[in-house]
């Protein structure tokens, strides 16, 4: 039987016991949806602009709906998993974020809401790095913007992010490592996105 109590420390019911539990009630995957839509809405408009972040926001949790018998219910927090989901996707969709990012690198004006730039703060965001960035962001081969963008849009630890893109923690590093270089590169030697290796 699936246990669907509240966890003991949170008093909420995890991820990974609403998704077991939607096997056999699916309603209860709702629980998913409202608990992870807002996040997962905002980061796909950050990348994709408003227009097409609704539709691919809802395939994102119609695939999850879909392919809940395959998660693995030891993962607590499906943010990994959604994200994953949201980042392939998105991957249909290389045209409109790469004009997005070319428009930004032009103009410098960026259309997320105040509150997710202000909850990555510490990390890269588009206004506060400019259009310089925007174009840097344009030019990465899709795996290492997929990767910089979970972590400084979505927040995701490099854990997280090698769990969404489904590669291993040693990859994500190197990758993040090239990243780093190329943006001092463009920065003259300083790194302007002072992603902390230490809280990773």
């Amino acid at each position: 039987m699936i246990e669907t109590s509240p966890d003991a420390d949170t008093g909420e019911v995890s991820d990974s016991r609403s998704i077991g539990a939607s096997l056999a009630s699916p309603e209860r995957f709702a629980e998913i949806f409202d608990r992870h839509w807002a996040e997962i809405y905002r980061y796909i408009a950050r990348r994709l602009g408003p227009e097409a972040a609704e539709d691919v926001g809802a395939e994102t949790f119609t695939v999850a709906f879909r392919n809940r018998g395959r998660y693995d219910l030891a993962r607590q927090d499906a943010r990994p998993w959604l994200y994953g989901i949201a980042t392939n996707l998105i991957g249909q969709h290389r045209r409109t974020e790469r004009r997005r990012h070319e428009l930004l690198a032009r103009t410098g004006a960026d259309g997320a809401s105040p509150s997710f730039a202000d909850a990555s703060d510490a990390r890269v965001t588009a206004e506060r790095l400019g259009p310089r960035i925007a174009s840097i962001l344009a030019g990465l081969p899709v795996d290492e913007r997929d990767l910089l963008l979970l972590i400084a849009w979505a927040d995701l630890t490099y854990a997280e992010a090698g769990e969404a893109l489904g590669v291993p923690l040693g990859t994500v590093r190197s990758r993040l490592h090239r990243i780093r270089r190329k943006i001092r590169r463009e920065f003259g030697e300083v790194d302007p996105t002072r992603l902390e290796e230490e809280n990773r």
